[in-house]
């Protein structure tokens, strides 16, 4: 099993499944229930979220002001406590049970910030965004069921790489704008960082294939029942991911008009 997702690897499931209660094991099934379990958690801390930076609404008789103190701390604090609660998810799979839900909240209130701060500049691109996302979702999820997308080793491979250098080129861009200094062409609306956020938004939905047949593979050694909640988290991540780059690419394409 390989995967881009550092949640997500064939390691951790070995490890988990060696010395275990082998009458309750990992299902696909657990960990799909469990999947849309923390996708509603994060959802409605999404919505808590988004109620403290409109709290008079939205849209006709509402306020698209935003209450930027709270669109900051919600955003850094959630951003910081999902980073956290991944962290100790990663290192301890045990853990998941509990520190799964925990990031599913963390992430929700980051990404309603992340969100409301975003819709207040451009109004609907949050809808979008949100559909686009599981549209994505959904056809990724048949493509690897039909069989039409196999997560071969050199798919994986592929993708593996990929994923590693849209990372590398982020912390580049981190690493270079403390020091004043801005990547070029990336970052605009332009052609070339269209086609960038275009590519960005293709890996992160390949990556969804690849969580799909690692869970499918814990599944398969028997892996302990906690360990859904574990592949449960590490598809939200690829699904937060995906999230907030096609939010990127919608935000390129409207600034390009």
């Amino acid at each position: 099993m390989r995967t881009a997702n550092p949640a997500l690897n064939d390691r951790a499931f070995y490890t988990e499944s060696r010395s275990m209660d082998r009458s309750n094991v990992m299902t696909v099934n657990g960990a799909v229930a469990k999947t849309g379990f923390l996708t509603a958690l994060l959802l409605a801390a999404a919505g808590v979220s988004w109620h403290l930076i409109f709290p008079m609404g939205v849209g006709a008789g509402g306020t698209t002001d935003v209450n930027r103190d709270y669109a900051l701390g919600l955003t850094a604090g959630g951003l910081i406590g999902g980073l956290l609660a991944s962290l100790v998810i990663i290192f301890s799979p045990r853990s998941s049970p509990i520190a799964a839900p925990i990031y599913a909240v963390c992430e929700g209130l980051f990404l309603g910030a992340l969100s409301g701060f975003v819709s207040g500049q451009y109004q609907g691109i949050v809808l979008q965004a949100g559909l686009l996302t599981v549209g994505v979702l959904a056809v990724m999820l048949l493509a690897y069921s039909s069989g039409v997308i196999r997560a071969t080793e050199k798919f994986k491979l592929g993708v593996i790489a990929a994923t590693g250098a849209i990372c590398m080129v982020y912390l580049a861009t981190m690493v270079l704008s403390l020091f004043g200094v801005a990547v070029p062409y990336i970052h605009s609306a332009g052609p070339i960082g269209i086609g960038f956020s275009l590519v960005v938004v293709v890996i992160a939905a390949l990556n969804l294939v690849l969580d799909f047949d690692v869970i499918e593979q814990g599944a398969r050694a028997s892996a302990p029942k906690y360990m859904e909640w574990y592949g449960a988290f590490g598809l939200l991540v690829t699904l937060v991911w995906l999230y907030i780059e096609i939010l990127r690419l919608l935000i390129k394409l409207k600034n390009s008009d």
